[in-house]
């Protein structure tokens, strides 16, 4: 426990009408809980409203899309293949709001506040024939009078039935790939009607929307808007523009509070900052706008959001004046109980966010549909309920031996040992972690530690038994009389084996490497068949400390499974560095002098001479070899096999499989 006082975070504020119950918000998100498309079911509002129920004051939920003016004859999935909308939109339907209702009533239950965010998207429509960020294969639509109007009264429109649900606050969308940032930035508004101009001319349509949803409303929601505070693009506004436009549109005195954020869906940065951005990175443009609307009116709320994953740092933020209240979506999502953690004390039991954005990757490109919301290091998130129907104490506490530290072995042992198993953790290594540890080791994702750091004193909290530096074989498995055996021992780097010369001195591991293993010389070929984050990570681990790295790739592009809200960070930071990329290369052989490859899709055949040192990417090699031998022994009847040791795969799906485990035993 923790005798730290947080005297501004659990503070109440009134904002307009509405008041918070203190000053962390859950910001609205497209995390898509919901196993109904288009409706609210339970899997949504258990989602959801487990930050409620976990302390947060602020509840976004997700966005609602609005209904858009395609013209006649004009089939849904035009719109709906980019996800921007339809001409029936989801708030227009009863069964909807009926769910928002019930949503509603569940957050307030716990004492927190709902707050609806308005959306209409811009990839279609615009207000000037300029394609959008992540949309340059088209010019969109130019929205005429009669479509604004329509879009306009849309937001007035869906703001009733907000109401109607029981909301608290509206919030419209004015920032990245959203027809309300699109009229307030330069470089997508270039009218020269009354709709465009200046920085105080573009805010027309803004404004007007805030006007339409307070007539509709009344005095009874707070109103806000969700801005960018930096552009972070080529000619779009800059500070003082943002400030004109601000003053612009606090002066009608519609607005109750402004939602703050920097970046676009794809760019570097993101929105949605990784672990590549420091924590609260673009803090001062928070502070600079409460500044500037405390001039203006003092009731105005700042809410700053830009990965901020600890109470610690928001009481920080909110006792410097950066902002009156704290965006803290995935810190909700990896530990949606921190806020009652902070609040009682306990500091070392919040799960902090290691800002991979798995979540938010994962959500805006899904496999498949209906999608469950996924969390790297929360195996919980997405499936709330499943969880609420099958956690359980242990009826007969067993002897539970886990052999391995990684992700899938730590869960498995955490959640049998929540249950009342006993529970003893074999690890060679001199810490937990496993590869979490290797992937610390790269710039910009030292925050994967602080997930090592929870499970380690997890361990010692529920009393697990950790064994470091044990090598496990089966008599010392047997040795401990378990009742159930996990074995996680994960996997190795996987060696390509039917390359000629790949086992000459120059050629290394990625791992190795990491790991401060194998040394390279000055020039490195860095050769991956991965297209994930091991390929940038290892690159730029070796490009930090001087090396010249060039990456020959198997596919078209580096990183090619990082999805949008990340990956133009990822390319920007290889840039950085000086990394050269070569796509659509298969390495064929290794010679002392030279590396031989064929074209991925011609067949063409290429050299490349000059390098010191071969690093492998080729992803790896699961090693089940125990478990194996525990089964052929028949002594131990219950025997699981977990995470990487079954099939590598990523850190969210290790983590599930050992949790779920650790549910089974």
């Amino acid at each position: 426990m923790t005798s730290m006082k947080f005297e501004h975070l659990f503070a109440p504020l009134q904002v307009g009408p509405m008041r918070v119950p203190n000053r962390i918000c859950e910001t609205t998100n497209t995390i898509n809980s919901s196993m109904a498309p288009g409706l609210i079911d339970d899997h949504f509002i258990a989602h959801h409203g487990a930050k409620a129920r976990g302390g947060t004051g602020w509840i976004g939920g997700e966005t609602w899309l609005l209904n858009v003016p395609l013209p006649p004859g004009a089939p849904d999935e035009v719109s709906l293949r980019g996800g921007f909308g339809c001409h029936q939109a989801a708030y227009q339907n009863p069964a909807f709001a009926e769910g928002w209702k019930k949503f509603t009533d569940e957050v307030h239950r716990h004492g927190a506040v709902v707050v609806v965010q308005l959306t209409h998207l811009n990839a279609l429509w615009s207000p000037s024939p300029v394609p959008v960020v992540g949309a340059q294969d088209y010019t969109p639509h130019v929205l005429g009078e009669e479509e604004i109007e329509f879009l306009l009264q849309t937001y007035a429109d869906a703001a009733e039935v907000a109401k109607n649900t029981g909301a608290d606050g509206i919030e419209i969308h004015c920032a990245h790939e959203t027809v309300g940032y699109s009229f307030l930035s330069p470089v997508t508004n270039r009218r020269a009607d009354q709709w465009g101009g200046g920085p105080r001319e573009r805010v027309r349509f803004v404004v007007e929307a805030l006007r339409r949803v307070r007539e509709r409303v009344g005095d009874s929601l707070a109103l806000g808007i969700r801005i960018n505070g930096q552009e972070s693009r080529q000619g779009g506004y800059d500070n003082m523009e943002l400030r004109e436009m601000l003053f612009a549109i606090g002066e009608t005195g519609l607005l109750d509070f402004v939602d703050i954020d920097t970046g676009h869906c794809w760019g570097a940065p993101s929105y949605v900052p990784s672990s590549y951005h420091p924590h609260a990175e673009y803090r001062e443009t928070g502070k600079a706008s409460r500044a500037d609307l405390g001039e203006m009116d003092k009731k105005i709320a700042v809410l700053f959001t830009g990965r901020i994953n600890d109470p610690v740092l928001a009481e920080e933020l909110l006792k410097g004046g950066y902002c009156d209240l704290v965006g803290m979506v995935r810190a909700g999502i990896a530990d949606p109980d921190f806020a009652n953690k902070a609040r009682e004390g306990r500091l070392g039991e919040i799960r902090r966010c290691i800002g991979c954005t798995r979540c938010i990757d994962e959500a805006s490109e899904p496999v498949c549909i209906p999608y469950t919301p996924t969390c790297s290091i929360n195996p919980v998130i997405g499936n709330e309920l499943r969880w609420e129907a099958e956690y359980r104490p242990a009826g007969t506490p067993k002897r539970v031996v886990v052999v391995g530290g990684g992700a899938a072995g730590c869960e498995a042992a955490r959640i049998a040992a929540m249950r009342g198993h006993k529970v003893t953790l074999l690890e060679r290594g001199k810490r937990l972690g496993g590869q979490l540890l290797i992937a610390a080791k790269a710039p910009g994702r030292d925050s994967f530690e602080d997930q090592v750091y929870f499970e380690e004193n997890e361990m010692i909290r529920l009393g697990v038994e950790v064994r470091l530096e044990t090598r496990a074989n089966l008599d010392l498995i047997k040795s401990l009389a378990p009742d159930t055996v996990v074995i996680a021992t994960g996997s190795l780097p996987r060696v390509p084996e039917e390359v000629p010369g790949i086992g000459l001195p120059h050629v290394v591991q990625g791992w190795d490497v990491m790991l401060g293993k194998a040394s390279v010389g000055e020039r490195v070929a860095l050769v991956s068949q991965e297209d994930y984050y091991q390929t940038p990570c290892v690159a730029e681990y070796l490009a930090e400390r001087g090396k010249k790295v060039e990456i020959f790739h198997k596919s078209v592009h580096l990183a090619t499974e990082v999805a949008r809200y990340s990956i133009g960070m990822v390319l920007n930071r290889v840039e950085k560095f000086g990394v050269a990329v070569h796509p659509n290369l298969i390495l064929t052989e290794v010679k002392p002098e030279a590396l031989e490859f064929v074209s991925s899709w011609g067949g063409n055949t290429y050299t490349k001479h000059g390098f010191d040192s071969v690093v492998l990417v080729y992803g790896s090699v699961q090693q089940p070899d125990l478990y194996y031998q525990l089964k052929a022994d028949g002594g131990i009847r219950e025997i699981y096999l977990a995470g990487g040791a079954w099939v590598p795969r990523r850190l969210a799906e290790a983590t599930r499989h050992g949790a779920n485990i650790g549910l089974m035993v």
